[in-house]
């Protein structure tokens, strides 16, 4: 049985080389191979499971906006087997943007810098994962173990990647397509990552761009939504 994990991993199987993740904001472009995005989903998995020593049955808490390192910190912790939950206070960890109440702090920074300035015992995200394995050979998820709570049901690691297979289909994601997605109109994690990744496609991901179809004739993408 299918996960987002197993389908994230089959499509960086298919060709690790090629740009995965393409990221567009005013004055930022970051752009993240398959290889590289599964290092750092990698990383931040063998951090929640070595580290942490969470896995099934626990839950974090993800409060960040749509962002490649948000991307990241999701998918790793569905290759690890945990639930998100996107409510502040539900989780056994929680990752927030500066100045938020969280445990780690993830500064969206271009390069993946640190962040400056940090409260009480808060700790970097960066930091805090780039000292672990670039591969993840830990167990995988639970295809029935919930994926993401604080919904009025949870849902299941397999019924969500089922769910994000039909939204790839709604959207006309293709494998080995290139999908535009400005999350402006798209800010669901379902519609910006998971029906792109889950489909095969990469993304190009856009915050705050006028020019829609010049980016997408750049980066040659097969589908603007």
């Amino acid at each position: 049985m299918v996960t987002v994990a197993s389908l994230f991993a089959d499509n960086v199987a298919s060709d690790s080389a090629q740009p995965m993740f393409t990221w567009y904001s005013p004055g930022e472009r970051t752009e993240l191979s398959g290889a590289t995005l599964d290092n750092w989903v990698s990383k931040t998995a063998n951090f929640l499971v070595d580290e942490l020593g969470l896995g099934p049955g626990d839950t974090a808490s993800v409060n960040l906006p749509p962002h490649w390192q948000t991307s990241s910190i999701m998918l790793a912790c569905w290759t690890a087997g945990l639930a998100i939950s996107h409510r502040g206070g539900d989780g056994d960890i929680s990752f927030g943007l500066p100045g938020t109440d969280c445990d780690y702090v993830v500064g969206l920074h271009p390069l993946a810098l640190p962040v400056k300035d940090l409260s009480g015992d808060q700790r970097d995200w960066v930091l805090a994962v780039r000292v672990h394995g670039d591969h993840y050979g830990g167990s995988p998820a639970e295809p029935g173990a919930p994926a993401l709570v604080g919904l009025p049901q949870p849902v299941s690691h397999a019924d969500l990647a089922a769910l994000a297979l039909a939204r790839a289909t709604e959207l006309g994601v293709t494998k080995n397509g290139r999908v535009l997605i400005d999350v402006g109109a798209h800010p669901r994690p379902l519609d910006w990552l998971l029906a792109p990744v889950s489909g095969g496609a990469s993304l190009v991901l856009c915050q705050g761009m006028d020019d829609l179809e010049k980016i997408a004739a750049t980066e040659r993408a097969t589908i603007i939504s």
